[in-house]
C-alpha cells in the first residue's frame, strides 16, 4: 500500500515514510500504527484494536498508544496548521482524519522516484500526470512568492515522457533561462525558474 496525504507518502512495500520527498525517521511502532490508521480511515481504532499487534507480548497502554500518536503527529503534521491529520476519539481511540490517496509515482531502485524536483534542500516526488506549480493550495510545488501565480505551471509525465508548460502566468516560467512557451520536454538537471525560485529537475 502506497499512499500520499499533504507532503507524505506512506510506503507500505518499501516500510519508509517520505516527506517532501525524504525519508522521515521514525519507530517501527509508530509507522505500524500509521498503516492501521491509514487503512481503517476515516473510523476510529482503540487500544483494544491496536494493542495486541503493536505490543504482542503486553497489550500496551493508553499512554503508550498517545507517545506513539505524538511522535507520528510530530512527522507528518504541519506545525501551527488548522486542520490535523490525527484525530482524539474519546479516551485511547484515534483516527485518520485526513485525504489519503493511492500514489502512482514510479519509483526507481532503493525506494526513490524516478523524477523529482530539487528545491533548496527539499527533493520533491513528481507523479504520473499533471503535477501543479504555483500558489494554490492544491498545487504539488506551492510557491507563497508575490511573482508567482496561483497556476503557474505544469509538468505533465506520461508514459517516461516529461514536459513542462507555462499555464499564463503573469511573470511566466523559464526553462534554463529561456522563456517557457508550450509544451517543453525536460531532461536531468534542467533548471526551471519560478519567479526568483529555482528548482532542478532530476531523473533516475
Amino acid at each position: 500500500m502506497r499512499l500520499r496525504f499533504g507532503e507524505c507518502t506512506f510506503d507500505g512495500e518499501t516500510g519508509e515514510l517520505l516527506r517532501e520527498g525524504r525519508r522521515v525517521a521514525i519507530s517501527s511502532r509508530a509507522f505500524q500504527l500509521l498503516g492501521r490508521l491509514l487503512a481503517a480511515r476515516p473510523h476510529p481504532l482503540s487500544l483494544s484494536a491496536l494493542g495486541p499487534d503493536l505490543w504482542p507480548e503486553s497489550g500496551g497502554s493508553e499512554a503508550e498508544l498517545a507517545s506513539l500518536v505524538l511522535e507520528l503527529r510530530g512527522a507528518i503534521e504541519v506545525k501551527g496548521a488548522r486542520e490535523t491529520l490525527l484525530r482524539t476519539v474519546g479516551a485511547g481511540s484515534y483516527a485518520f482524519s485526513g485525504r489519503a490517496d493511492p500514489d502512482g509515482r514510479p519509483t526507481v531502485a532503493g525506494g526513490r522516484y524516478q523524477f523529482r524536483l530539487i528545491w533548496d534542500d527539499r527533493e520533491i516526488p513528481l507523479a504520473e500526470g499533471e503535477n501543479l506549480i504555483g500558489r494554490d493550495t492544491d498545487a504539488l510545488v506551492r510557491i507563497d512568492g508575490p511573482r508567482v501565480s496561483r497556476r503557474h505551471a505544469r509538468i505533465t509525465i506520461e508514459s517516461g515522457r516529461v514536459h513542462l508548460e507555462d499555464l499564463g502566468s503573469r511573470n511566466g516560467t523559464r526553462l534554463n533561462d529561456k522563456p517557457v512557451g508550450g509544451a517543453n520536454p525536460l531532461a536531468d538537471g534542467d533548471r526551471i525558474s519560478i519567479g526568483s525560485y529555482l528548482l532542478v529537475f532530476r531523473e533516475g
